[in-house]
């Protein structure tokens, strides 16, 4: 982290000039271990912060212009808005309407940055990888605006406003999971969060003798036009329909039996397999923190294959790319289980490999891969970390 710290540093002062009175923050990528596409759906997540993750240098400036910079889209160079003027998300922004959407929702929640600020940033999380680089520059971007401008919020209301701008001001209909695992993250464990009320606990993840790897599919894809609101309306429908028979507020409301025998009224077999997954997908999740309690690591692993059958057959948000890495993962003697992890279509698995496995996980599982596929994988033994910091 030293080394980056200081290559960061040493870019803003050639980006703008010098680097007197900036600091250096960090908030980190995340990994949902089970539980997909149930956040917004009022269920379970198992999330955990990485360490891995976004950079900014940044410094407070006496005019109303903020400077954007990213290490990662240099192509772009630096990109100016003018505070003083209206704040709008733009296609010509690029990146920049991420962090752009957080100080417009810190301003929709009364509080206004009264000046600006040159921000760099650099981010170590494949971009697209489905890894929340776009929550951790939200996250990050809270961090940096409360530091800056002494603004009174929690940890938890920085994962608030992040989501808020990126549902009204990038137009991701997002659920909570991705900020709030990203905001609240503690080294070494994962947080069961129910996102219904948001009440989590830390559970420590004690994975004896194996490890987590994240295979990137590098395939790319983009929330916004992929068919992620497309699946989330779906849920809704299944859930006004259900509402009709029983008084929940949510999919996540309802244990699997409930659902067998509410689920015909629910007039559209497309939109009653959603929901099959939205109910089941959350009882797994309880069931594997479970399992992860009594330190029965295999259940878990077994719950976490259940979960990719499911996102793959009921949710279909998988894909050929990303089959193709659980199913040769599948294969791998020493692999614990393996799923998709985030929104789908492209991105990461998350798999749980015993140590002695991983090489031959990364080989096998690449070779596969590329063979099928067509292009490479890239592969990440990750470690669970902290939420974001001032370095």
């Amino acid at each position: 982290m030293t080394n980056i710290k200081e290559t960061v540093l040493a870019k803003f002062a050639e980006v703008f000039g010098d680097n007197n009175g900036a600091d250096v923050y960090f908030a980190p990528g995340r990994v949902n271990l089970i539980g997909e596409h149930t956040d917004y759906n009022g269920g379970h997540v198992f999330p955990c912060a990485l360490t891995i993750g976004t950079y900014g240098v940044a410094r407070k400036r006496a005019d109303k212009m903020c400077h954007f910079y990213s290490m990662n889209f240099e192509n772009l160079g630096v990109i100016d808005v003018d505070l003083s003027n209206k704040i709008e998300p733009d296609k010509a922004l690029d990146w920049v309407n991420y962090p752009l959407g957080v100080v417009w929702a810190f301003g929709e929640k009364g509080m206004k940055a009264e000046s600006g600020f040159d921000l760099l940033l650099y981010g170590n999380i494949p971009n697209g990888s489905g890894l929340s680089s776009s929550a951790s520059v939200e996250v990050l971007t809270g961090f940096i605006l409360r530091d800056l401008f002494g603004f009174d919020v929690t940890n938890q209301d920085l994962a608030l406003i992040g989501q808020y701008s990126e549902n009204k001001f990038n137009g991701v209909n997002c659920g909570i999971m991705d900020q709030f695992a990203i905001a609240m993250g503690k080294k070494d464990h994962a947080i069961f969060l129910d996102t219904s009320n948001l009440q989590f606990e830390y559970a420590p993840l004690k994975l004896e003798g194996a490890k987590i790897v994240i295979a990137c599919s590098n395939k790319k894809r983009g929330l916004g036009d992929s068919k992620y609101n497309e699946r989330r309306a779906e849920c809704e429908d299944a859930l006004a329909s259900l509402k009709t028979m029983v008084d929940i507020k949510s999919l996540g409301d309802l244990d699997e039996a409930t659902y067998e025998k509410l689920s015909p009224v629910i007039k559209d077999g497309t939109k009653c397999r959603r929901a099959r997954h939205a109910v089941y997908e959350n009882q797994r999740t309880i069931e594997a923190v479970r399992a992860l309690k009594l330190g029965n690591i295999k259940a878990f692993g077994q719950l976490m294959n259940e979960s990719h059958k499911s996102l793959r057959d009921d949710y279909e948000v998988t894909g050929k790319e990303l089959d193709t890495l659980v199913d040769a993962a599948w294969q791998v003697p020493g692999v614990i289980g393996s799923r998709m992890t985030g929104a789908g279509f492209g991105g990461c698995t998350v798999s749980i490999v015993r140590e002695d496995a991983i090489d031959t996980f990364i080989s096998q599982v690449g070779e596969t891969y590329e063979k099928t596929i067509g292009y490479k994988a890239d592969f990440y033994v990750v470690e669970i970390g902290d939420g974001p910091c001032k370095l």
